[in-house]
């Protein structure tokens, strides 16, 4: 089933790609468990399906949803969200081919440019997102590739994409813009100037940490066959199983993030003047420096709150040690709340470089528990301290 382009992001989430099963009436579409796929004759593919690693029609689903709520033409589901940066990173660029990235990413992601790439060739370098007159002077005459995550990954930084847009493209740069932590509910890269968009899908488009996967988005057809090619020749593709889990989660997202983003701002303002807290890092908050930008940039402001302890590292240490809901792991965006200490989880790779994170900052990913049950939680561990 394809909804038409005028419906709602809901109703699009719901029917794009979701048609009921043709030969039972099974309303959400059966999970294509299968390596390969009967021919009629040498070369006779039956609607095109020969073998998973190049198409499956459970992956396909998720790709005709994640394209149509990216507002994109062509969406390709990988096996991980650094599985479908390193297609898109592949399928753009060549050796002495200069990236630049915000300072303030994934640590994952800036892993794989400077421990992988950066051996082949490529160039790296960074610059805050936030900032374009240092993005503008951070540009080469090969820069081939203008990263940015929005909001940023711990410090919750806003880009301002179409300026960013037509900086990069200005430049002759491909524009990669991550929109993880804000969803395609919340902001829509494409529409705002970016060629491509990327996800870790395990997020919260998952939302509910039981998968891992990536997708990547674009408008642009040529850079789509050529992201295709990667993904069928190297192989990083999402299962079939975790594709229809994923396809169901979507259903759900703009349900589940509207809730994130309640219970968000109420965590963060019930942090803001706590005596054992230094800082709050949230686009919500009306002090927040890119405040209005993401009033305008995005339809809400997202379910991640970042915070940093007066106490320092051993307070955070400690913290972590006494909450209750707040469960202490990696990833985020799940139905349930997790805290994570990034310095030492998530970018630990990136410590001594320009992206190493505070030692006294946490990262909260507020579920979608009671908001009054993970105030109190907070309250009661700060109360440690």
């Amino acid at each position: 089933m394809t909804a038409s382009t005028s419906d709602g992001f809901s109703t699009r989430a719901i029917h794009d790609g979701q048609g009921f099963d043709p030969r039972t009436g099974a309303v959400i579409p059966p999970i294509f468990m299968t390596s390969t796929f009967v021919q009629d004759g040498v070369g006779g593919f039956r609607d095109g399906y020969e073998y998973s690693r190049g198409g499956n029609p459970s992956r396909d689903a998720l790709q005709q949803q994640l394209a149509s709520l990216e507002g994109g033409t062509h969406a390709f589901a990988f096996g991980s969200g650094l599985a479908a940066e390193d297609a898109v990173l592949r399928a753009a660029l060549q050796p002495g081919d200069h990236v630049l990235m915000g300072n303030d990413v994934y640590g994952g992601t800036h892993r794989l440019v400077s421990k992988i790439w950066e051996r082949w060739g490529i160039e790296l370098s960074t610059a805050d997102a936030s900032d374009l007159d240092a993005v503008r002077a951070a540009m080469r005459p090969s820069t081939r590739m203008l990263w940015v995550e929005t909001p940023s990954n711990p410090l919750m930084k806003v880009a301002d994409l179409p300026a960013l847009a037509e900086l990069g493209h200005d430049a002759g740069a491909l524009v990669v813009a991550d929109n993880t932590f804000a969803t395609p509910y919340l902001q829509q890269p494409l529409g705002l100037g970016a060629d491509v968009v990327v996800h870790s899908t395990t997020k919260y488009i998952g939302g509910h940490s039981d998968l891992v996967g990536g997708a990547a988005i674009t408008g642009d057809a040529e850079l789509a066959e050529r992201i295709g090619f990667q993904q069928f020749a190297v192989g990083a593709v999402n299962s079939p199983f975790d594709a229809w889990l994923t396809s169901r989660s979507l259903k759900t997202l703009a349900v589940r993030v509207e809730r994130h983003c309640t219970n968000a701002r109420a965590v963060a303002e019930s942090l803001v003047g706590h005596p054992a807290v230094s800082a709050v890092h949230y686009p919500g908050l009306p002090d927040h420096p890119q405040h209005a930008l993401a009033a305008r940039q995005m339809r809400g402001f997202g379910g991640m709150v970042s915070l940093q302890l007066a106490g320092g590292a051993p307070a955070a240490l400690e913290l972590v040690r006494h909450t209750r809901l707040f469960q202490l792991a990696e990833s985020l965006g799940g139905v349930e709340s997790l805290v994570c200490y990034p310095s030492e989880m998530t970018h630990a790779s990136v410590r001594g470089t320009e992206l190493e994170v505070p030692a006294d900052l946490l990262r909260l990913s507020v579920g979608l528990e009671e908001a009054d049950d993970l105030i109190a939680d907070l309250r009661q561990a700060l109360g440690r301290l």
